[in-house]
């Protein structure tokens, strides 16, 4: 609760005009933001992008807050739209980058930046990036930023039930251990027969 009342002092005065108000709030939330941002979008130059739209909005939005809810979870709640935000931007992307590639020969798009290999690592976190978007959402909320799965619901908006079959989901495709190549043993021209 304590916390709680910092956050409602900064937001004050911020409101009021301080930069130095908002500049605290910032310090005071900015970590946890960007862990979140991070573990969502896998990109750390995507990310910052990210993060700093996140602050833009929250400078944008601070006059609408309910001081009678605790921020974390609201600000959280704004973190999950502008991830989401940007990725619906990057199918936009992807989409015009593709028909591009159909319309002419003459179209040359560069996506060596965009190329992560994440087969060969089997740590926890290369894992968690590979699940799906919806599964790591739920994820990072409930397990990175130890909210409850009620709070995780109303931060995304969604009924508690879904949070929990995705968490349920998320969890089976983290324990899948990853099936070994099968090694064939044989002439060349036996692989063709099979």
């Amino acid at each position: 609760m304590e916390e709680q009342t910092e956050y409602s002092q900064l937001i004050a005065r911020t409101l009021a005009g301080s930069r130095e108000a908002y500049g605290e709030l910032y310090e005071a939330t900015v970590r946890d933001v960007y862990r979140t941002v991070r573990f969502l979008i896998t990109e750390p130059s995507d990310a910052d992008d990210v993060v700093q739209d996140i602050y833009l909005e929250l400078h944008r939005s601070l006059e609408h807050y309910d001081g009678t809810r605790a921020l974390r979870p609201w600000l959280m709640g704004l973190v999950m739209r502008q991830v989401q935000a940007y990725r619906r931007k990057g199918w936009r992307q992807l989409r015009i980058t593709k028909k591009a590639e159909h319309t002419g020969p003459f179209l040359d798009a560069d996506f060596a930046g965009e190329v992560i290999d994440r087969l060969s690592s089997r740590t926890l976190m290369d894992k968690v990036n590979s699940l799906p978007f919806k599964l790591r959402q739920v994820i990072v909320l409930h397990y990175l930023q130890e909210y409850s799965q009620e709070e995780a619901a109303a931060i995304l908006g969604i009924p508690l039930g879904t949070v929990k079959s995705r968490i349920h989901a998320a969890l089976q495709k983290l324990r899948r251990k990853p099936k070994a190549d099968t090694i064939r043993i044989g002439k060349v021209e036996d692989l063709h027969e099979s």
